[in-house]
């Protein structure tokens, strides 16, 4: 493999003429980025990172801050050919002066990144598990509560809001916004009122169909929203849980999937995780946190 040194490398925070080259950047390293998984961060966050003296980008991490006091870091990539000099630390650092000391900053990180990241002052306070599914196996069970999916409404979306704030500890009014126009589908959890219990999002990517994120009551009603999401798709399905207990794991294993890794979630400027509710049972990407 060919290395090429720092000089020449400078700093950019990128715009939307960029988006080829941060798929071709994100390709160098086998993830799956796509030009609609870029757009979203863009619209709600900057990214960062190096060219070289060819206007090629060698390096990137995104950061997407949230509405009040946290923010999430992620797609910090360092192409092969330059690694080891610094760069995913100084991309990383640029992402965390974008925003104020005061603001929590979580990432999740991959077992390259983790020591780096405990360098820098993260430290780990859970993990993700994520789950892939070659083929999926429909559930013929409905929850009990009269509960019914329906096509989220614009009219939904202080109530989506308001659901994942609890679950995810933090409003995120704006990225949710973009991730539902991205979205392949967008579901409500209904009661026999009509109040909205619950959400589901789809993103069909370059590899897989994205559950997530997904906010529900309880098992049940994230065990239907799910089946609801990925019936009938025919190709790979993906989904990344926060820290929960074995039960509905264990159903996604009846459903087809199987867990792949664990990565940590990690912070700074906080000793541990927001405060949640319990209700989220799928995340929207690693890179949203």
């Amino acid at each position: 493999m060919v290395t090429y040194s720092k000089n020449h490398l400078k700093l950019h925070i990128f715009g939307e003429n960029d988006i080829e080259g941060l798929i071709s950047l994100s390709q160098s390293v086998g993830w799956d980025y796509d030009g609609s998984d870029i757009q979203t961060i863009l619209s709600c966050g900057k990214i960062f990172g190096h060219k070289n003296e060819f206007d090629q980008i060698v390096s990137s991490a995104a950061i997407i801050p949230y509405d009040t006091d946290l923010a999430s870091i992620g797609m910090v990539i360092v192409n092969p050919g330059y690694r080891g000099q610094g760069l995913g630390k100084d991309t990383t650092k640029a992402c965390i002066n974008s925003v104020s000391n005061q603001t929590s900053i979580m990432l999740i990180a991959t077992p390259e990144g983790k020591p780096m990241y405990e360098k820098m002052g993260f430290k780990v306070v859970g993990d993700v598990h994520k789950f892939i599914c070659n083929n999926y196996v429909p559930s013929n069970g409905f929850p009990d509560e009269g509960l019914k999916a329906e096509a989220l409404q614009e009219a939904d979306l202080d109530k989506v809001f308001e659901l994942d704030k609890n679950a995810f500890g933090d409003f995120r009014r704006k990225f949710l916004t973009n991730r539902i126009k991205q979205s392949h589908q967008s579901l409500v959890l209904r009661n026999e009122m009509g109040s909205v219990l619950g959400f589901g999002l789809s993103v069909l990517g370059p590899c897989h169909l994205i559950l997530g994120p997904i906010v529900a009551p309880n098992d049940s009603a994230a065990a239907y929203l799910l089946n609801q999401l990925a019936l009938n798709h025919k190709g790979k399905l993906r989904i990344d849980l926060p820290p929960r207990d074995e039960t509905f794991m264990n159903h996604l294993r009846n459903s087809g999937f199987e867990k792949v890794s664990q990565p940590p979630i990690m912070i700074i400027n906080s000793e541990r995780m927001p405060t949640r509710n319990n209700h989220l049972y799928g995340i929207a990407a690693q890179v949203f946190g």
